[in-house]
């Protein structure tokens, strides 16, 4: 009888052991990535279940601790820190070692005293479960590296709108959509949108870059996630004139193709696919990761529901100009500007539109967004648009707001 009691107790505690293994192994590391930009460096770490940590942030020398809990070190958690590259402001390198049978330790040494968010994303579209590690540069002044793009070679000047008479200069905010963790659209070959609309972004900047008195800031210089509220506060804060974000659009129905121009609406979306579009673009913070308090009001209710609409005319007039440019590059997949509540085109004080290039989910539209002539066809004939917008338009309506 004792024997027997000894061996059920034993196949009860084996079964227990390998029970909680099982339990144990389920949670596992599919996927790490590091997103360096001179706006902060994001870290990720994607896993099939949400992870269970503890941090702290040392000194002498700066460094993140993070404990991961029930987590076993496994190949994505080892080339973690090979994902680190030498110019990453932010991030000098990362560590990860297994601290105890049931706690993995990620250490990331930082290049300066920082600022830190760490949050966790639910599961979305090809994401897993998702830790999301952000790490700011303590002093960064975000308006100076918007500045500095603003330098003109022809005056050998930096042009300051919150210091110089800016009458004489017209700054459009180029926003190129997508970034980092937030891909964009992706064609049949793989093109990523977030690839092509910043490469179109920057041709661009170069053609108003050289049109004298006219200047552009890129709201994305590079590959990384910006929420859609902070990418409106960047334009807000160096006085843009206007805000144009640049995409490449993809619908479930690969034949339809053709270029598009979008303005925010007040009263619900003009057609059944300008709804569609806004809440796919809408879905950015989802994808892309962004943490409860980066929510931020752009302007008081009162102050924008007075501006709103008068800016909203002006965003249907600058896109009606760059719609009859477009269409002598490319075929139009609507003959007027539609309209929808897209979040990137909410500043109450800058006219703003939003242009689908092409389908990335076209075959055709594909082959040529990749290519450097289309890039340069679609760039200029946004470039003419935007110069007729401000040829034709009052002078009042950009400058009153720097007086």
């Amino acid at each position: 009888m004792l024997n027997k009691i000894i061996l059920i107790k034993y196949l009860v505690i084996n079964f227990l052991l390998l029970f909680s293994q099982i339990i144990f192994a389920e949670n596992n590391v599919s996927a790490t990535r590091v997103w360096p930009s001179s706006d902060y460096t994001r870290v990720t770490i994607e896993s099939t279940l949400p992870i269970a940590n503890d941090q702290m942030m040392l000194q002498n020398p700066e460094r993140i601790v993070i404990d991961l809990k029930d987590i076993l070190i496994n190949n994505a958690l080892k080339e973690l820190g090979s994902k680190v590259i030498g110019i990453d402001p932010n991030i000098n390198k990362i560590r990860v070692a297994q601290f105890n049978p049931k706690v993995t330790r990620v250490v990331i040494d930082l290049k300066s005293s920082a600022s830190v968010k760490i949050f966790s994303l639910k599961p979305i579209k090809k994401y897993k479960h998702r830790l999301v590690i952000d790490v700011y540069p303590k002093d960064k002044d975000e308006i100076v590296g918007l500045l500095k793009q603003l330098e003109r070679k022809d005056n050998k000047n930096v042009i300051d709108p919150l210091i110089l008479d800016t009458k004489k200069i017209f700054i459009v905010a180029i926003d190129a959509g997508h970034g980092g963790e937030d891909p964009g659209a992706v064609g049949a070959k793989g093109t990523k949108e977030k690839v092509v609309n910043l490469q179109i972004s920057k041709r661009l900047k170069n053609l108003i870059d050289k049109e004298p008195f006219m200047n552009a800031v890129l709201i994305r210089t590079g590959d990384y996630f910006i929420p859609l509220g902070k990418r409106v506060s960047k334009a807000r804060k160096i006085k843009a004139d206007i805000f144009i974000s640049i995409h490449a659009d993809a619908f479930k129905k690969r034949a339809v193709r053709g270029s598009s121009v979008f303005a925010l609406s007040e009263r619900g979306a003009t057609s059944a696919f300008a709804k569609f579009l806004a809440n796919n673009e809408n879905e950015a913070d989802l994808i892309g990761g962004v943490s409860i308090d980066d929510k931020e009001p752009i302007l008081a209710r009162t102050l924008l529901d007075l501006s709103q609409s008068a800016t909203i005319n002006d965003s249907l007039k600058l896109g009606k100009n760059v719609l009859t440019e477009i269409k002598t590059v490319n075929r139009l997949h609507k003959k007027r500007v539609e309209q929808a509540g897209f979040a990137v085109l909410k500043a109450p004080d800058i006219p703003s539109i939003l242009i689908e290039t092409a389908f990335i989910s076209n075959r055709k539209e594909e082959r040529n967004l990749v290519t450097k002539s289309f890039q340069q066809k679609i760039s200029m004939s946004i470039f003419k648009g935007i110069k007729r917008y401000r040829d034709n338009s009052s002078p009042i309506a950009f400058y009153t707001k720097y007086e």
